[in-house]
């Protein structure tokens, strides 16, 4: 199948693709990296009377610290998240995210940016971001603006973002001393989507009991899902087989899988619980410095 038909615009300038898409409204669609909106319009699930490529403007392809935050222009590729020293250094979580992401062909084009603002609660970073704490920022009409990343995600194939709006950039706060992380996937094949997966972010306190935990889950429901009881079980608690298997146990019980060809929900729900205590294992041992 092809698209339907569509206006294209490649504007040099945000302020410009911004007017674009205040001009043109819910019929215009942003085109980051392209690798998950095309393929719908292809196959004509979804429309666009006007694409706006932001691949032309200067300045949102970075990855740098400042200030103890890592920022993430909108527009960097998956492979340059892969590549990065800076990253494998400071948030490791977001290496392992990276390298799991479709297949290199298509990490040399796809933006981190794109994977979060197209709300598939499959795509992999959503659950990372959220483990990590980040924030987002979108710039439009009325400037920019900071959104915390639990407020993000509204629905399935829903965001926050606002119309007119362009996610501009990622902002993490760097961990502390002692911290680790990890994201754990399950796929049919290499390249596919998560049948389920688990991203785990931890810090530990002087006497190796953690002192706080982010959790999160991919596809495991219509958005990522934070599993709020899991963290809150495991600060104070020392790094066991026991505390991995009960956070495990209780990030099954947060998420809403559905059903499809990757597995029954009973299933999806079981590997949530086998891949959190992985994801938790990994995460401690890295903040372990092992």
């Amino acid at each position: 199948m092809i698209p339907s038909q569509f206006d294209y615009h490649a504007p040099t300038t945000l302020a410009e693709a911004v007017a674009l898409l205040s001009r043109f409204g819910e019929g215009a669609k942003v085109l980051s990296g392209g690798q998950s909106l095309l393929p719908l319009l292809k196959l004509r699930l979804g429309t666009a009377e006007h694409l706006v490529d932001i691949g032309r403007i200067p300045g949102l392809e970075y990855i740098k610290e400042e200030g103890g935050v890592l920022k993430i222009g909108g527009r960097t590729r998956e492979s340059a998240l892969e590549q990065s020293e800076l990253v494998k250094a400071k948030a490791p979580i977001l290496h392992d995210t990276a390298r799991v992401i479709a297949d290199p062909l298509v990490r040399n084009l796809a933006t981190v940016g794109g994977n979060l603002a197209h709300g598939d609660p499959g795509n992999d970073h959503p659950a990372t971001m959220l483990a990590l704490d980040a924030q987002v920022v979108a710039t439009g009409p009325s400037g920019e603006r900071v959104i915390p990343i639990d407020q993000f995600f509204v629905g399935l194939f829903t965001t926050a973002l606002r119309p007119g709006e362009i996610l501009t950039e990622i902002r993490i706060p760097v961990p502390p001393p002692h911290s680790g992380g990890a994201y754990v996937k399950l796929e049919r094949k290499v390249g596919d989507y998560a049948t389920a997966a688990a991203a785990a972010q931890v810090a530990l306190g002087p006497n190796g009991a953690f002192v706080k935990a982010g959790i999160a889950l991919t596809n495991a429901g219509p958005t990522p899902v934070r599993c709020t009881k899991a963290q809150q079980f495991l600060v104070g608690k020392r790094p066991s087989d026991n505390s991995f298997a009960e956070a495990g146990r209780l990030a099954a019980e947060a998420c809403s899988p559905s059903a499809d060809r990757r597995g029954a929900v009973d299933y999806k729900r079981e590997m949530a619980r086998v891949l959190t205590g992985r994801a938790l294992k990994a995460a401690v041992q890295r903040a372990e410095g092992r």
